[in-house]
């Protein structure tokens, strides 16, 4: 290890360097720090209010977390066409006018300073603050940044609520359309399927039930017609006469039997010039005649037949009565078609109109439940409309500072001894890893692992020596030198100095 004294030797020869290194360092650090042109803070803080009329009584529709909300809130500040407009309108920089718009708006985000708090149990809190040239339009542009925030938060709740309005009315209509079109539906398939509907399915039911039994007893009551005109006629045939019971023959024919009848009962005690028995003969004989007319219209002859025309109206009454069962059993039997065909499609019917009337209370569930939301949505709408929600209100607005707030002249002054020095240490560190040379006997005996008896130190000539100094104050020279011309340069054809310190500074936290 090297003697310590060796080291101060080579720290007294570096010397010169180092110190006008540190000095360069600090004179452009003091002359930053008096230069710089004295900047304006101005502050204004907001807050997250709560919604004013309780969540059980409206439901809030917009749902954004205020963190959250506060954060789109920024990202809209903080676009730029926001932050050229308040930068031209303002006259946010000294030197506007020449700059580039780009330049502007990354001005614009390195002066604005927004901080959001929140936390559990505790108020959503915002602070803008806008650093600037001048006191008057730190307070102006913040006083904007603020108004921008203010009518930002109030146009999005209220277009979310109005767009969330306008959704559920239009969800509404449009539903409303779809109850009225599926309610025509099922009213149209009623209509055409009047006879098969479920809903008359007993009816039709008891109705085949009851023309059944009715069929049934035309069936019989069709044969016990047919089998009494057989009768009769084989009667008739055998014997040339109709014994008929009374009840059985047509009304003038029961009429003129019961008058015979009565002729005989009449002679069996009177005589026959008795004027009851000559009344009796001759309402007999009128009869007789009546009938005997009838027969002849009805088949076409002149000669009366006393008895073919007994059996003739018999025999047509009964043919009568059996062309009338028929016709009523056809009609039955048409019915009962009609009913079964009704009867197999109600199955068919029953599961369609089950179908669209599941659709309509589908739809209906839909619409209710629609409905009450475009109810809610109208007064939570009308709640954003009077400001009575969750919004953003103003704690402080941003005054005009009295005082400037940076630059902070003695951290810019003391950072720049400080980096000089540092600077200054690292330049000297550099050399003596970049030197290479033996200039100690323990050099010698660390690299080569051998102990000298002796060591001659290198003698330099006056010419050397000369050599050297010069060297050296050509480099202190230069660096002298060199270094003004190059910030000048930087200053004049870069960017100007302040700005550049100014970067810097608000990099490392001192403005």
């Amino acid at each position: 290890m090297l003697p310590f004294r060796f080291y101060w030797m080579l720290i007294w020869r570096r010397m010169p360097l180092m110190l006008a290194l540190m000095l360069i360092c600090s004179a452009i650090a003091i002359y930053a720090a008096l230069t710089l042109p004295p900047v304006y803070s101005a502050t204004a803080r907001l807050q997250v209010e709560a919604q004013q009329i309780p969540d059980d009584m409206v439901v809030s529709i917009v749902r954004t977390d205020a963190s959250e909300q506060l954060q789109l809130i920024e990202e809209q500040l903080m676009t730029r066409a926001n932050l050229l407009d308040l930068a031209r309108a303002h006259h946010a920089f000294a030197d506007i006018d020449k700059m580039t718009p780009d330049r502007i708006v990354q001005a614009m985000r390195e002066n604005t300073r927004i901080r959001r708090s929140s936390g559990r149990n505790q108020a959503t809190l915002m602070s803008i603050t806008f650093t600037a040239y001048r006191a008057q339009v730190a307070a102006n542009v913040v006083n904007d940044y603020t108004t921008l925030v203010l009518e930002s938060n109030a146009a999005f709740r209220r277009e979310r609520a109005e767009n969330t309005l306008s959704f559920f009315e239009q969800e509404t209509a449009r539903l409303a359309e779809q109850i009225d079109a599926k309610s025509g539906d099922i009213i149209a398939f009623k209509n055409a399927n009047v006879d098969a509907l479920p809903e008359d399915l007993s009816y039709r039911q008891d109705r085949q039930t009851i023309l059944q039994e009715r069929l049934g007893r035309l069936e019989q009551e069709r044969a016990s017609v047919i089998n009494q005109r057989n009768e009769m006629v084989s009667l008739f045939e055998a014997t040339g006469r109709l014994d008929q019971p009374v009840e059985d023959l047509p009304p003038e024919q029961r009429r003129l039997e019961e008058l015979k009848g009565q002729l005989r009962e009449a002679l069996t005690i009177y005589s026959e010039s008795n004027p009851r028995v000559v009344l009796l003969q001759n309402q007999i004989a009128q009869l007789e005649q009546s009938l005997a007319e009838i027969t002849v219209v009805s088949t076409g002859s002149g000669t009366p037949r006393e008895e073919p025309s007994i059996i003739d109206l018999t025999l047509a009454e009964q043919d009568r009565r059996v062309a009338e069962i028929d016709q009523e059993i056809v009609r039955v039997n048409a019915e009962l078609e009609r009913l079964a065909l009704a009867i197999s499609a109600t199955a068919t019917n029953s599961i369609t109109l089950e179908r669209l009337e599941r659709d309509l209370e589908s739809i209906r569930e839909r619409y209710n439940a629609t409905l009450n939301n475009l109810n809610q949505a109208r007064m939570a709408e009308r709640v954003e409309v009077n400001a009575q929600g969750q919004r953003i209100s103003l704690i402080e607005g941003a005054v005009v500072p009295q005082a400037p707030s940076g630059p902070a002249r003695k951290k810019i002054a003391a950072a720049g001894v400080g980096g000089g020095m540092f600077l200054a240490i690292g330049v000297f560190l550099l050399f003596e890893l970049l030197n290479g040379r033996l200039r100690h006997p323990a050099e010698i005996q660390s690299r080569f692992n051998i102990v000298p008896l002796g060591v001659i130190p290198y003698m330099e000539s006056r010419r050397e020596r000369l050599g050297r100094h010069a060297m050296l104050a050509f480099w202190v020279l230069l660096v002298l030198a060199a270094v003004p011309l190059g910030l000048y340069y930087v200053h004049t054809e870069v960017m100007p100095l302040e700005l550049i310190a100014d970067r810097i500074l608000q990099k490392l936290g001192l403005t």
